[in-house]
């Protein structure tokens, strides 16, 4: 077992912080009705999964993806390495681990079903981006709970598990226009075959009936995880329910796709900081 990495500074945090609040706002605004002394935790988790989120955007190959993976990977197995104290990131994340005891395979499953991300493969069926949202969304909602509430079984009654794939789901609706223009596909070709829809039109940005069928069925399988996430949160304690804050915006921007007119490829699904805002203080108040 090698030593435990240096604490890391509250510039590390602070460029954390920085980054959420620039590159993945909804995730920030949620950690602001965290408890204060927890959020730099937070940040150091959610920036981590944004660092790896966003691979496929800053590199021109998909060998380059999987390189830079395998630093996360190497950042995760060997915490005392100088490398990885060097990037602000890595060295937050690897001292939130060592405080909180967070689960290292959670944070490699993570990082292995990301792989997806870096090439054009389509996704086949609803079980495997079920399993691909358990392994991203999912595990920073347990995560993120381990962080709030350490005497807490992260998986208490599978209100992780729904409400990180309704969060995946609902990103990825949003995100359509964006993985049509590089020719990936997140919803699975299962349900394709069962509205009718043509890969080719969601390339195209084309929203054919069928398309629009295909989309109707993906946000009804969303709805389903978040009545689910919804039913179960009443049990958990009150202490790690903060964790679960990103999941009440899911709602809104569903409902945006549901209005008249949308198109899902010149439609931006989005809400105004103000009613985000006032979405998750209100979930804060009715969660607690």
């Amino acid at each position: 077992m090698g030593a435990r990495p240096a604490e890391a500074s509250e510039a590390d945090y602070a460029y954390c912080e920085m980054l959420l609040r620039r590159d993945d706002p909804d995730r920030w605004l949620a950690s602001l009705f965290a408890p204060e002394a927890l959020r730099p935790h937070l940040h150091a988790l959610y920036a981590f999964n944004l660092e790896i989120a966003r691979v496929r955007e800053i590199v021109s190959e998909p060998l380059l993806g999987e390189i830079r993976h395998q630093w996360w990977r190497d950042a995760l197995d060997a915490p005392e390495g100088a490398e990885a104290s060097a990037n602000p990131v890595a060295a937050a994340l690897l001292d939130a681990i060592a405080r909180f005891s967070l689960p290292k395979p959670a944070l490699l499953e993570l990082i292995d079903a990301r792989i997806f991300d870096l090439y054009d493969d389509p996704m086949e069926t609803l079980e495997a981006l079920e399993a691909y949202a358990r392994a991203t969304s999912s595990s920073l909602f347990r995560l993120a709970r381990l962080i709030l509430n350490p005497d807490e079984p992260a998986d208490g009654l599978g209100a992780a598990e729904h409400a990180g794939i309704a969060y995946a789901l609902t990103g990825i609706l949003r995100a359509l226009p964006w993985h049509g223009a590089r020719g990936q596909l997140y919803v699975p070709l299962e349900i394709l075959r069962k509205t009718g829809a043509q890969r080719e039109d969601f390339a195209a940005g084309r929203a054919t009936p069928e398309v629009l069928a295909a989309l109707e069925e993906l946000r009804a399988h969303a709805h389903r995880h978040l009545d689910i996430f919804a039913a179960r949160l009443p049990g958990l304690p009150d202490r790690g329910r903060a964790a679960f804050l990103p999941a009440a915006l899911c709602g809104p921007y569903l409902r945006q796709m549901e209005k008249r007119g949308y198109d899902p490829f010149e439609t931006a699904v989005a809400l105004p900081q103000w009613r985000r805002q006032w979405t998750l203080w209100r979930a804060s108040k009715r969660w607690a």
